[in-house]
C-alpha cells in the first residue's frame, strides 16, 4: 500500500456564495479502502465528483497516476477511463438490457471488440451474482440488482480506482446487504476504493482508513479502530455518538 494512486492538494470548491470544499488534502494508496463519513452537506459527494471531474474544482490539484487532472494539457478522457464511478441513483440506460449497459462504454470509448467486451461483462456480472439477468430488461430489476449492474458496468472499464457515492442510500433496507457484500468482495480482491457512505458498520468493518468531513474540511482521519473507538475531535465524537444512539434505538 505504499504506492499513492490519488493525491489531492488544497482543493477548493464553491457554488456561488456557498464554500463547499475548503482546502482538502488527501492521499489514497493502491489497494486501500477509504470510507468518507460525515453529516449531509459536509462536502463528501462534492469531493468525489471533483475527483472524477463531474464537478470542476476552483483551485488545488488532483494527482492521479502522477498527472494533475486540473492541468489543462492532460488527456482527461484517457485518465477518467481508469476511474470507476458508482452513483446512488444507479444511472443505468433504461432502453438497454443489462449486458448492453455493461458493454456500451468499453465498445464506444475504449474501442474494445464487442465479443471481448461481452465476455468481460458476463464475467463481472457473474462476480456480482447476476448471471441469471445478463439479458434482462434494466427497468425490471430491483434497486439492489440495478446497483450491482452499475458496479459491474464500472468494473468493465477495468479501472484503477473505484469511487462510490452513497451506493446504498437509494435502496430499501432489506437489499442494502447484497450491494455491500459485492463491495466487500471487491475490497478483499484488492480494489482501490473511495466510498462516501452512511453505512457505519461497513466503514468500520471494511475500510483501511476512515475520513470524517465536516463543513467542507477533513476534521479527522485514521483507522476504523481509531475513529470509531477513540475519536479525537469533538465533532467526530458528536457525529458518531448520534449514529451509535440511532443504532441502539
Amino acid at each position: 500500500m505504499d504506492e499513492v494512486v490519488l493525491k489531492i492538494e488544497n482543493l477548493e470548491k464553491s457554488f456561488g456564495e456557498l464554500h463547499v470544499l475548503k482546502g482538502i488534502d488527501l492521499e489514497i494508496r493502491k489497494g486501500e479502502v477509504v470510507c468518507i463519513i460525515g453529516a449531509s452537506g459536509s462536502g463528501k459527494s462534492t469531493l468525489l465528483r471533483c475527483i472524477n471531474l463531474l464537478e470542476e474544482a476552483d483551485s488545488g490539484s488532483i494527482w492521479f497516476e502522477g498527472q494533475d487532472l486540473m492541468d489543462l494539457h492532460v488527456n482527461l478522457n484517457a485518465l477518467r477511463q481508469k476511474i470507476g464511478m458508482v452513483f446512488q441513483s444507479f444511472n443505468l440506460f433504461n432502453n438497454k438490457n443489462v449486458l448492453d449497459n455493461c458493454t456500451l462504454a468499453p465498445v464506444t470509448v475504449k474501442k474494445v471488440p464487442r465479443a471481448k467486451a461481452e465476455e468481460t461483462a458476463i464475467r463481472h456480472l457473474k462476480t456480482v451474482g447476476l448471471e441469471d439477468f445478463i439479458y434482462a430488461d434494466s427497468t425490471r430489476l430491483s434497486g439492489g440488482q440495478k446497483q450491482r449492474v452499475a458496479i459491474a458496468r464500472a468494473l468493465c472499464m477495468e479501472p484503477e480506482i473505484m469511487l462510490f457515492d452513497e451506493p446504498t442510500s437509494a435502496l430499501d433496507p432489506e437489499i442494502v446487504g447484497e450491494v455491500l457484500d459485492v463491495m466487500k468482495e471487491l475490497a478483499a480482491e484488492g480494489m482501490t476504493m473511495v466510498v462516501v457512505t452512511h453505512e457505519m458498520a461497513f466503514a468500520r468493518e471494511v475500510s483501511d482508513r476512515v475520513v470524517f468531513m465536516d463543513q467542507g474540511v477533513i476534521l479527522e482521519q485514521g483507522s476504523p479502530q481509531e475513529i470509531f473507538g477513540n475519536p479525537k475531535n469533538a465533532r467526530t465524537r458528536e457525529f458518531l455518538t448520534r449514529y451509535l444512539e440511532d443504532k441502539q434505538e
